[in-house]
């Protein structure tokens, strides 16, 4: 479980495929890990949850499946390219965005960016059956930020990004026509089970 509060930055260092087709990939994390890890916990690596397989130093490995591949960016990704990264919540840590499972329901696509005095407006195109989750003031994880959604409409939703997520995340480098892993919330998708 997660919160959606990007705490690293990390760089993808090696991506090579499998004779299964699954993903085997290293990400260099440049700023010092204040927890100690363990080989199997869970690590939210651009909103998707994947099992920390080995450690040298600051270089963490993961094994991703072609299920994962298929249904995120992951498949997509870049040696060089900056990776938003959480580790799981623990008892006792502070519950700063909204409740996130790193179970990336799809991808979205930034259908425009516009600046909106210091911040960004970012409007994204979503699976329309993902939209009936989405709801304006409600939740949404996006390459596994927490953020507010400002406005629906039938298959678009915008959120705005204040300059500090933008400095502190990989938005920092988003482009119109970019695709980044959509999480819809937790509650809104028990909501709409519970109404049926």
């Amino acid at each position: 479980m997660f919160t959606g509060i990007i705490t690293h930055q990390g760089k993808v260092e090696e991506l090579k495929q499998n004779s299964k087709k699954d993903l085997l990939l290293k990400i260099f994390v440049a700023k010092k890990i204040n927890r100690k890890l363990t080989i199997g916990c869970s690590i939210a690596c651009n909103g998707i949850c994947l099992t920390l397989i080995s450690q040298q130093k600051n270089t963490l490995s993961f094994q991703a499946s072609k299920e994962t591949c298929d249904k995120t960016t992951l498949a997509k990704w870049k040696i060089g390219q900056e990776i938003n990264l959480e580790f799981a919540l623990r008892a006792g840590d502070e519950l700063g965005g909204h409740l996130v499972s790193g179970h990336v329901d799809a991808t979205a696509k930034i259908k425009k960016i516009e600046s909106v005095k210091d911040s960004k407006k970012f409007t994204f195109e979503a699976p329309k059956d993902l939209m009936k989750f989405i709801a304006s003031k409600g939740s949404v994880t996006l390459d596994g930020i927490s953020l507010t959604v400002n406005e629906v409409t039938k298959n678009l939703f915008c959120v705005n990004l204040i300059p500090h997520t933008i400095a502190n995340t990989a938005f920092k480098n988003a482009a119109v026509g970019d695709l980044v892993n959509l999480e819809i919330d937790t509650i809104a998708r028990y909501v709409l089970k519970l109404k049926k």
